[in-house]
């Protein structure tokens, strides 16, 4: 009887190469330890001056502490990986089946074209959705990095295994785009030119047919589709791209991960759900914590890393203040815990000998200043009401918030000033409800004195990287762009006397308003608070 189970495997998976160089099965505590990324921490380093104090609690950032259903991911996707592998044995004819079927759709130049090689489909899917900031792409990430995404296999044959591959949803549910990043992150992995190969000159549906061959020719183990959630908004809809992924999964034999909020549930009940339903692999739903054990053991374990000093005991006040302006959201709750360590700090730099406990009133201080932006969202989810969270399925402008107040924060940017540093126009995303977000921009920047083709192409290129539809997000794009190139403005006639009254929160009030004083687009931004600043400037 083998007793060592890290030299245990199953006959079937022994004898196939493309699971065999795979790493070994592990149980779920080995599972829990590869996952787990503590930050580093010492005790004798709550006694180190504040300057290096504040970058010892910058390791917060890369934490990752992981509970119950991170660990059954990581379950979940060790079995689609090796199951979807099972299909495609390179030394039976299953393989050579699955490569002679690839050709001949390449010559009928159709997914559909009729193959005459049968072949046995072991692959599966399953869906992960959740709500936003619980972690499911920095989990998706800390799976993937337990494998190797390429390996070469020299005998009896010679290929480059691909065992993972990661991509996000096009923005615009383009099944070109989906192929071409497809081609683009094959060519920067291993170094080939499928881009020119098949991607310039080609129709859509030979893209998808030579994407399909490529992923049997390359043994692709699991395709993750990420930010599944930008299909909502795609003009085309997401029914092509899904069915395409669908088509993968039960006809090609390559598994399919899709991620998102779940904003994209509507999207993946459809056609999506019935990829490989018999195989048992349900999809999984990750919802924030609630109050109850799983919360107070994440929290117990966050609480050990405070560089604070005196160090704080976890009370249940601070244990509910903490839950109550994160509502269980984990990535909120550790910026909170990080960004009120950060701020006791850097008082006690300016003030020596000031006491550095945490207390509730500070956690409710803090989230109230530096979770501004998200507030709204917050009460959404205290409030629990469905048609409020539909709303707010993105913590991206959160992230970029919380980097600069980090970067503040250890440039020595005095504590006092963060008030200051919260939003002077919070009006500026409800504007949107007058006018459509792309009308508003393109008036903004017209009114401005840029020319309209420049302003359509410049909206253009602000929405397509940026599809979560945030002004604030896009009109930081744009002025970023216009300060690096600024356009030649038209020089308009127009009286001020025709102008028509625009509400108060009205984008382009604000906008004239900074013309008439002779300032340019990018400084008017800045001063109202629309525009986070570079980070330059804070080290200025």
């Amino acid at each position: 009887m083998v007793t060592n189970e890290d030299a245990m495997t199953l006959p079937e998976y022994a004898r196939n190469p493309f699971i065999a160089k795979l790493p070994s099965l592990k149980t779920q505590k080995a599972m829990y330890k590869d996952l787990l990324a503590e930050p580093l921490f010492d005790e004798r380093e709550c006694e180190y001056p504040p300057h290096l104090r504040k970058h010892c609690i910058a390791r917060l950032a890369k934490c990752f502490l992981p509970q119950a259903r991170q660990v059954e991911l990581a379950d979940r996707f060790s079995l689609l990986l090796r199951q979807g592998y099972l299909g495609r044995d390179p030394l039976t004819h299953d393989y050579l089946r699955h490569l002679h079927n690839g050709i001949e759709r390449i010559e009928g130049k159709s997914l559909e074209a009729k193959v005459s090689q049968p072949v046995k489909n072991t692959a599966s899917s399953f869906a992960l959705l959740g709500c936003p900031g619980v972690g499911k792409t920095l989990a998706v990430n800390r799976v993937l990095d337990q494998y190797p995404q390429t390996i070469q296999h020299d005998t009896p044959f010679s290929l480059i295994q691909i065992v993972w591959l990661r991509l996000e949803a096009p923005a615009l549910g383009s099944l070109k785009q989906l192929c071409l990043d497809f081609f683009q992150s094959i060519d920067t992995l291993i170094g080939t030119d499928y881009v020119k190969r098949y991607a310039i000159g080609t129709s859509v549906e030979q893209m998808l047919v030579h994407m399909a061959h490529l992923a049997h020719l390359h043994a692709l183990g699991v395709l993750v589709i990420d930010e599944i959630q930008h299909l909502r908004g795609a003009k085309v809809g997401a029914e092509p791209l899904m069915k395409f992924l669908v088509k993968l999964v039960n006809t090609i034999g390559v598994p399919v991960v899709p991620i998102g909020t779940l904003g994209a549930l509507p999207i993946l009940q459809g056609s999506f759900s019935q990829a490989r339903r018999s195989t048992g692999l349900g999809s999984l739903l990750w919802d924030r914590m609630e109050p109850g054990l799983v919360w107070n053991q994440f929290i117990g374990k966050l609480w050990k890393y405070q560089w604070t000093y005196p160090r704080t005991d976890l009370t249940d006040e601070l244990n509910a203040a903490i839950y109550d302006e994160s509502q269980g959201v984990a990535d909120l709750a550790v910026k909170l815990f990080m960004l009120a360590q950060l701020r006791l700090v850097g008082i006690s730099e300016m003030r020596k000998g000031m006491s550095e406990l945490l207390t509730p009133a500070l956690i409710r201080t803090v989230a109230k200043e530096e979770f501004a932006m998200v507030a709204p969202m917050i009460q959404a989810l205290r409030t629990n009401d469905p048609q409020d969270l539909k709303k707010y399925d993105d913590l991206r402008s959160l992230s970029d918030h919380i980097g600069i107040v980090l970067g503040r924060a250890l440039n020595g940017y005095a504590a006092e000033t963060t008030a200051a540093s919260t939003p002077a126009f919070p009006g500026a995303a409800p504007a949107a409800s007058h006018a459509s977000i792309d009308e508003l921009l393109l008036s903004s920047l017209t009114s401005l004195g840029v020319a309209e083709d420049v302003a359509r192409q410049l909206v253009g290129e602000a929405l397509a990287k940026e599809p979560s539809g945030d002004p604030l997000m896009l009109m930081g794009r744009m002025t970023a762009t216009l300060a690096a190139s600024p356009p030649k403005l038209k020089r308009s006639k127009a009286k001020h006397s025709s102008t028509p009254e625009l509400p108060q929160d009205d984008l382009r009030r604000l906008m004239r308003a900074g013309k008439e004083k002779g300032q340019s687009a990018y400084q008017t931004l800045l001063e109202a608070g629309v525009v986070r600043p570079p980070m330059l400037d804070f080290a200025a």
